[in-house]
Formats: C-alpha cells, sequence, structure tokens
C-alpha cells in the first residue's frame, strides 16, 4: 500500500507557525516528545512497530518540493528565511526512536527542537491509519458517508435558524486523529462544496491548498510549554511566549491558547496589552461555558468590545455541541468551531485518543495544567507540584 504520508505539507499550520517562532527566537533548544495512547485501542499497538518504522524512514526521505514551498511564502506571515530552511529542511530518523514495552508503543523525538517537534502530527496520522487499515471492513465508509450526509443535513437544517449577530463558522481541526488520508479528503471536499457559508477552512496545510481553502491555526500547548524552560521567571512563562508571538507576527495569527496552567491563570496575565494585540482566544479544556464567560467578563473588566473579539472552541466538539455554544455566545461576540475526530474519524469504529507531547526542554521537565481531569501529561510531580503552586491551580 502507498505510504500514508504524501507530502510534508501534511501537517496542521500551526505546526508551520510555532516552528518559524522558535526557529527566529529559540533555535537552539534541545527537546524530547513522547507519544501516549489515552484509551484502549482494540487490539495492541505494539503489533504495529514495524509498519511505522517503514512509514517514519519514508517520512524522513521527503522534502517539500518548489510548489509547495511557494504555496508558504503566499502565506503573509511566513518569513523567507523561514522558506529557505525548509527548503534544505529534512526529517532525521536518528532523533526518533520507536519501540514496544509490552502491549505498549513507544514512540520518542529527541534531540533540536526545530528538527524534532514536526515530528508529532505525522507520527499521530500515520499510527492512526495504520491502526484503521485492520479494523476496517466494506461497510466502514458507507457508514461514514452516511454519517457525514447526516452532518451535512444538520447543518443545512441549522441554517434555517434566525440570524444571530455573528455567523456560524467551523474548520477541521482533524488531521491527527483521521480515519485515513482518503477519506480525510472526502470530508473536506464534501463540506467545501455542499457547506461553503458554514465551512470556513481546516488545519491541514496539504488540504488548504488543495482545495483553495483557508489553513487554519495559531499556537498549541507545546509553544507556551517551551517557555517554562527558556530563562524567564517560571511565573512569567506566559507572557513572554506571548510577548514573543506579538513580535514575530505583529498582528497576525491572533488567537491564544488560555488552558496551559488553567484560564484563571491564563488571564490573570492577559492584561490590557495583551487583550488589544490578541484578536482572541481558543478553549482546549474545561467547561466550555464557564471559560467563555470567563472571557468575556475579562474583556468587559478591561473596557474591550467583545463584538471585535473571538472565542474559538476545539475541545471534543460535535456539530450538536458546536451549535449549542453558539446559540449561548453568537449574540455577544464572535465565535469559531474546531471539530476534529467527528468529522474526520467518525464511521463506527471507535477511534484512538492518541497524543504526542513535549516532555521536556533545554533538560527540564515542562507541563500543562489542564482544566479538564486526565489532560495533565508530566511525569515530574515535584515539577508539576511547584507549577500548581506559582499559578495557584487545583489538583484536578
Amino acid at each position: 500500500m502507498k505510504p500514508v504520508v504524501q507530502s510534508l505539507l501534511e501537517t496542521d499550520l500551526y505546526k508551520f507557525t510555532m516552528w518559524q517562532a522558535l526557529l527566529h527566537s529559540h533555535p537552539n533548544a534541545q527537546t524530547e516528545y513522547a507519544f501516549v495512547c489515552r484509551n484502549t485501542p482494540a487490539y495492541p499497538l505494539a503489533e504495529l512497530k514495524a509498519d511505522v518504522e517503514r512509514e517514519l524512514d519514508h517520512l524522513c526521505a521527503l522534502n517539500l518540493n518548489e510548489d509547495e514551498l511557494d504555496y508558504l511564502r503566499s502565506l503573509r506571515f511566513i518569513k523567507s528565511d523561514f522558506t529557505d530552511f525548509l527548503t534544505v529542511f529534512h526529517f532525521q530518523r536518528k532523533f526518533i526512536r520507536v519501540s514496544i514495552l509490552g502491549d505498549t508503543l513507544e514512540i520518542v523525538a529527541t534531540g533540536p527542537q526545530v528538527h524534532v517537534m514536526g515530528f508529532e502530527i505525522y507520527v499521530l496520522h500515520i499510527v492512526n491509519e495504520l491502526y484503521f487499515r485492520r479494523l476496517q471492513t466494506e461497510q466502514t465508509l458507507t457508514e461514514a458517508r452516511s454519517r457525514l450526509a447526516a452532518k451535512v443535513e444538520q447543518l443545512r437544517s441549522f441554517g434555517k435558524e434566525a440570524a444571530r449577530t455573528h455567523p456560524f463558522e467551523f474548520f477541521d481541526f482533524g488531521l491527527r486523529r483521521r480515519f485515513s488520508g482518503a477519506w480525510h479528503d472526502d470530508v473536506v471536499a464534501t463540506l467545501a462544496r455542499e457547506v461553503p457559508e458554514f465551512f470556513k477552512g481546516t488545519s491541514n496545510v496539504y488540504l488548504a491548498k488543495k482545495y483553495k481553502l483557508v489553513p487554519i491555526g495559531t499556537m498549541a500547548h507545546e509553544y507556551l510549554q517551551s517557555y517554562q524552560s527558556f530563562g524567564v521567571r517560571l511565573r512569567d512563562f506566559q507572557k513572554a511566549a506571548l510577548e514573543d508571538w506579538v513580535q514575530e507576527y505583529r498582528g497576525d495569527l491572533g488567537t491564544a491558547l488560555t488552558d496551559v496552567v488553567g484560564m484563571d491563570a491564563f488571564l490573570a496575565d492577559f492584561d490590557l496589552y495583551f487583550a488589544k494585540l490578541f484578536d482572541g482566544l481558543r478553549h482546549d479544556s474545561g467547561d466550555p461555558v464557564v471559560w467563555g464567560e470567563k472571557a468575556l467578563a475579562h474583556y468587559a473588566k478591561l473596557r474591550i468590545d467583545a463584538h471585535t473579539k473571538r472565542l474559538v472552541f476545539s475541545d471534543g466538539l460535535d456539530l450538536a455541541t458546536a451549535f449549542k455554544l453558539y446559540r449561548h455566545f453568537a449574540d455577544r461576540t464572535m465565535t469559531g468551531f474546531g471539530i476534529g475526530t467527528n468529522l474526520t474519524n467518525d464511521t463506527g469504529i471507535k477511534a484512538l485518543n492518541i497524543v504526542m507531547k513535549l516532555k521536556s526542554c533545554n533538560g527540564q521537565p515542562v507541563a500543562k495544567l489542564s482544566d479538564s481531569a486526565g489532560k495533565t501529561l508530566c511525569t515530574d510531580e515535584t515539577f508539576l507540584a511547584y507549577l500548581r503552586q506559582v499559578f495557584h491551580h487545583p489538583l484536578i
């Protein structure tokens, strides 16, 4: 069968945007990323080891071609020196290893951050596609198409509701946990064709290029987490990360991620300066209504018109949840909805809950103190306790 990864553009936009920012600000950072499966698979992922090794060999042989580089150059926030770097970049196999521990598949990428941070998204959709190749039957895609058609009808029915102050807009965030590359392509093509009034883009840079859609994304947890090790006082790491982002992008890519140490701690750092400079906030853990109300109250406290800002929701969404949140907030602020697994891996087969997260940077542990139970990933309990103490974060 053909390799899973067909192009180095088959990654999320925020990988390129974080990559550029970190290349410019901290090019010498040394990091470790580790793969984790959070739920129980239908069969041991360790059985995929040989196939994953082969796919990584292929990934490390790929380069961006001139057409792909020209596309990246066309994005106004991508700088020429970064595309020059990408002209000669390729992944190095020595920086990533695959092993097994019992039934568990272990994948660890260790080395310079600007050489290993990009592995994450490819590893996740490689593992996903290999896993589901063994489980699919002749009926799988029939069921997936039926569910996708139902979603289109949901959207059309929703479109008949009375208009609100701000429009409903959603995006595809499903690359990391997609059923397959071919199905992901079908989903995006269908949504772009059938419901363009609602479907406004994709995080998948390859499909954004292919279908002339807006590529969506700014930053992920790893960007802010890295600043926990970059020499600033731990209490100030969020402000340092946000400030470097502002200086890098000068008004572009203005959606800030809020849950690295919890929403309350984020808002304590998100003062009038940042609140004016950033276009909005992204939710990725905790109760979305509570989060949104805190965001709106913060803007009101700072006397900022919330109608000029956007709240982006991206935590385990389906359309029904997105509609509910839209109805709650759309008359008070702009909204956006990044839907992942429920778009690209809704086939009737239970999806994997897999991640590949930053574990350490410059020899120090880093962590995310999520607003949701089960999302904290750090094995250094001493550092976790210190981080909680510094940011007054409750034990979830």
